[in-house]
């Protein structure tokens, strides 16, 4: 499949969600975005899960709007590329958002079950307390 057919379905399939959901393109990018965050960040829950899901939704805006572009000038009806980067931070503004509190987010990692507790650890535990 050629670049300009691959753009040419895209363009195709975002127009059918388009009038099928009732939603404007910008509310999907929004959606889209949040979504493929989500599931990237709970498929990867590891140390770098936060950076790899926001990466992964940089690639998705960007990836689009490559598509959009190159269905564009196979109909020769360029957009200005500010109606381009509107599309990007769209989608990755609520992302970025949740990469910047991300840290807070997360629960606090536990010591491993057999990690030996001192004596004054505890005592210092239970002043706490």
């Amino acid at each position: 499949m050629t670049p300009i057919e691959l753009a040419a379905l895209f363009t195709q399939q975002k127009s059918w969600l388009v009038a099928s959901t009732e939603l404007s393109k910008d509310a999907l990018h929004i959606y889209f975005g949040l979504a493929l965050f989500v599931a990237v960040r709970l498929m990867w829950r590891r140390r770098g899960g936060w950076l790899a899901a926001w990466l992964a939704v940089l690639a998705m805006a960007c990836g689009g709007e490559w598509l959009d572009m190159t269905a564009e000038a196979s109909r020769a009806a360029i957009q200005p590329d500010a109606a381009h980067w509107h599309d990007i931070w769209n989608t990755i503004f609520w992302p970025t958002v949740l990469l910047l509190v991300g840290r807070w987010l997360q629960s606090p990692e536990k010591p491993p079950a057999d990690a030996q507790v001192s004596g004054e650890d505890a005592e210092r535990g239970l002043e706490q307390a």
